[in-house]
């Protein structure tokens, strides 16, 4: 006997060969969830929720007509730009979607939901997922925005990226067989996702289909192509390029913005110091580990830039830092606004815990969802409003849904349908959802008729922002 049993069967009892039942860490607790916790609990869920009631979509009488919709959304949002994000939603039914998450999270908590509930991305469509560069520059794939994520029903993640893959197709020219089997076809890899990362051992489901296993996994074969020009373009997306494109030298040897109305434009001093002083807060929310590298940058300019189409009228800004040798670091500092989804998710019965600050809430969810985060996600304030913080031009790429041939939307919608169910995966036990949506099609049917119902909705709605624009209702401004 060692010397530490010894002592231990001295003061505590003799050690036995049977297992101990020890106390649990505080904090080994599993994360909260609703339904249990193997695949037994998940398929006793298909008694109150029938995989095919996931088909059902009803118009509630109260829905908000489309215009209203973005009229309440537009709410907050910097006026002089709020034109722009109205003409890029209305420059398609797929853009439509991609611009009015609240409006689809009202329609969502009228539909079923198992209970069943982890974070999610909250706008989980098919524009949504993207590379980006690791820290040692080697590219990634994965879910890439988090402005609405929250603690909710992974179901809503799933029909909003099934609708979407509908909508880039038809936007594409793809026939409504080959937009249905894109939307079936994401789901069904979501479900075999799930039942393959409940088979694993926890930590080997974690970082589970690493990117270059996902091609196959995903039986997407067809995209390669379309993946190696994307990833080409992605490597040479830097802070080294915008900045070259953007800026220009100093007398003192820097480099400041230079305006590019009304996308890029320089800011007011007094606004420029406000947010350089924001930084402040940003880097107390950093791993130790990352200031010496932030240390040996200093500040140079600060401008305001228009990004996305949801995002469009948030304020956002671009911050250069240089190196010693002048080799540009440029960090977003974006406004974070509070989720689309919260208002929708008590009507689905659900219970939100509150939010102390919403740059928090988006930089945890993406850190909760992606395998791999940027290495300067982080949080501030500026002017008593939260921002989130993160590099900008990260060697980012995506994939335009909207434009892909019809032997790859399918491909497409495998891929997007393998990495949410991976991202879902990290705030559930995957055996309580894989146990729920089982082997058969059933689920994946039922989905992809919702996805095509949605879509009519949606091509319906974006119809009226037109005609509203067109009316004089609304103002927008296109290409921009």
């Amino acid at each position: 006997m060692t010397e530490t049993a010894k002592a231990a069967e001295a003061s505590q009892g003799p050690v036995t060969e049977v297992g101990r039942r020890l106390p649990q860490p505080r904090g080994f607790a599993a994360w909260p969830h609703e339904g249990g916790s193997t695949k037994r609990d998940g398929k006793a869920l298909r008694t109150s929720v029938p995989r095919s009631a996931h088909s059902i979509f009803d118009l509630d009488a109260s829905r908000p007509d489309a215009v209203s919709a973005v009229e309440e959304s537009n709410r907050g949002r910097i006026a002089g730009l709020t034109p722009i994000r109205v003409g890029r939603m209305a420059a398609s039914p797929f853009a439509f979607l991609r611009g009015s998450a609240g409006l689809m999270a009202f329609d969502l908590a009228r539909t079923p939901t198992t209970g069943i509930r982890t974070q999610i991305c909250g706008d989980a469509h098919a524009a949504n997922f993207g590379l980006y560069g690791d820290a040692r520059g080697d590219l990634v794939i994965d879910l890439n925005d988090f402005d609405e994520t929250v603690h909710g029903p992974w179901e809503w993640d799933l029909k909003r990226l099934a609708a979407s893959l509908v909508l880039a197709g038809r936007e594409a020219g793809a026939d409504e067989d080959s937009c249905r089997a894109a939307a079936r076809d994401a789901v069904g890899a979501y479900r075999r996702t799930m039942r393959l990362l409940a088979r694993l051992p926890v930590l080997d489901a974690w970082n589970a289909i690493a990117d270059e296993e996902l091609v196959s996994h995903a039986d997407a074969h067809d995209l390669l192509g379309t993946l190696e020009r994307v990833s080409a373009k992605a490597r040479a997306n830097t802070s080294g390029r915008f900045a070259a494109r953007s800026t220009e030298a100093t007398e003192d040897g820097g480099r400041r913005f230079v305006d590019a109305p009304p996308v890029l434009r320089r800011v007011p001093d007094a606004e420029a110091a406000a947010v350089v002083t924001s930084l402040e807060q940003y880097v107390t929310t950093l791993p130790g580990d990352r200031l010496p590298l932030l240390a040996r940058h200093a500040v140079h300019d600060v401008a305001f830039r228009v990004v996305g189409t949801g995002s469009v009228g948030t304020r956002s800004y671009v911050v250069l830092l240089l190196d010693h040798r002048g080799e540009p670091l440029v960090l977003q500092v974006k406004e974070a606004r509070p989720s689309a989804l919260v208002p929708h998710l008590a009507t689905a019965g659900f219970e939100t815990a509150p939010v102390g600050h919403e740059g928090r809430r988006v930089v945890l969810g993406q850190k909760r969802m992606q395998v791999v985060s940027d290495i300067l996600l982080g949080w501030t304030t500026v002017d008593g409003r939260p921002f989130q913080v993160r590099q900008f031009r990260n060697r980012k790429g995506s994939v335009d849904p909207a434009v892909l041939a019809a032997d790859q939307h399918d491909d497409y919608g495998r891929m997007t349908g393998a990495l949410l169910a991976r991202a879902h995966s990290h705030g559930v036990d995957p055996r309580l959802i894989a146990g729920y949506c089982g082997k058969n099609e059933e689920l994946d049917e039922a989905i992809a008729e919702f996805a095509v119902t949605y879509a009519d909705r949606t091509e319906a709605d974006h119809a009226e922002l037109v005609a509203a624009v067109n009316s004089g209702r609304i103002a927008a401004e296109t290409g921009v």
